[in-house]
């Protein structure tokens, strides 16, 4: 028999249509041939969840950070100044003594909440508006377009410079400037995926209906929204990372004692530290590589797997 044949073979529990009269024709169930140019559904994928669980540990461990059995991150031991990994210190120690394990969970705290808060108070602030805007269009939509746009037109870097100039620097502040700069991008990250589903079948089924647009929303368009602003955050997430780093550089994030990843790793690099002692640099970078490239590949599986265009209706 030959091997194409035998593939259509079904067992006799899943024969449908079978007639009991019938001449032995039995008519199998089989899902429904896709449409053309309709692509497979596809899952996350196995780099997707290992993405998701060294990033979920690592929050997990920022998280409990005050109940984990390491060191104070500010505690100065002399006599183990500049070591190398050792089971004491699994990480080695910095120019001062301190435990470079400690200091890099402590510091992780203060980078991740910058992050994550700032990507969330800028998707408060510009997700509904660019829903209202892609979703009503008119002279909202034009407004709130021109609104967001001046606020692009700010090169971000220089934008905080000249907010700490003069507002100073701390957690709070740096949050709440990362957000504003976050905003424009969610604005138009949300407006656009709402244009793209505001004339759909199913959002103009359910207008033909009666529903309000209170329900259109929450159960037709913002379920369409999500994996997008989701992906999008992720890699907002990783900018944040990155430009408090670029400001440790130049000694404008969080003050020293205070560690972030950012000015850990600045620390790592001044005094000659990396001749005497790369480690000091070494692993808060490597931290932020690995938690940047997990970041990424979250975001690509997310948009791969949820772009607008593979949308099946």
């Amino acid at each position: 028999m030959p091997d194409d044949f035998a593939s259509d073979l079904v067992a006799p529990a899943e024969l449908l249509g079978a007639d009991a009269g019938s001449e032995g024709v039995l008519v199998a169930a089989r899902p429904a041939p896709r449409l053309p140019g309709q692509l497979p559904r596809r899952g996350l994928g196995a780099v997707f969840w290992i993405s998701l669980g060294w990033v979920g540990l690592l929050v997990v461990l920022a998280l409990m950070a005050p109940v984990l059995p390491i060191k104070h991150p500010n505690v100065q031991d002399y006599s183990a100044v500049n070591m190398g990994p050792t089971l004491h210190h699994l990480l080695g120690t910095d120019d001062l003594g301190r435990d470079l394990l400690s200091r890099i969970i402590w510091g992780s705290r203060a980078s991740l909440t910058i992050s994550f808060a700032s990507v969330a108070l800028g998707l408060l602030l510009g997700g509904p508006p660019g829903l209202f805007a892609g979703l009503r269009g008119g002279v909202g939509d034009s407004l709130l377009n021109a609104w967001f746009f001046v606020l692009l037109a700010f090169p971000p870097l220089l934008a905080i410079l000249v907010i700490e100039a003069f507002w100073g620097v701390s957690l709070f502040k740096l949050v709440i400037m990362f957000a504003f700069i976050a905003a424009p991008q969610f604005f138009r990250v949300v407006r656009a995926t709402t244009l793209s589903f505001a004339n759909r079948e199913f959002v103009v089924a359910a207008r033909a209906m009666g529903a309000r647009t209170g329900r259109i929303v929450l159960r037709e368009i913002v379920p369409n929204v999500i994996p997008a602003v989701i992906s999008f955050a992720l890699l907002g997430v990783a900018i944040a990372i990155i430009v408090e780093g670029s400001l440790a550089f130049l000694g404008l994030s969080i003050q020293l004692p205070t560690a972030s990843l950012g000015n850990i790793v600045n620390a790592g690099v001044q005094n000659e530290n990396l001749r005497y002692n790369p480690f000091i640099a070494l692993w808060p970078a490597l931290y932020i590589f690995l938690l940047l490239v997990a970041l990424n590949l979250m975001a690509d599986r997310l948009r791969a797997r949820f772009d607008v265009r593979e949308v099946r209706l």
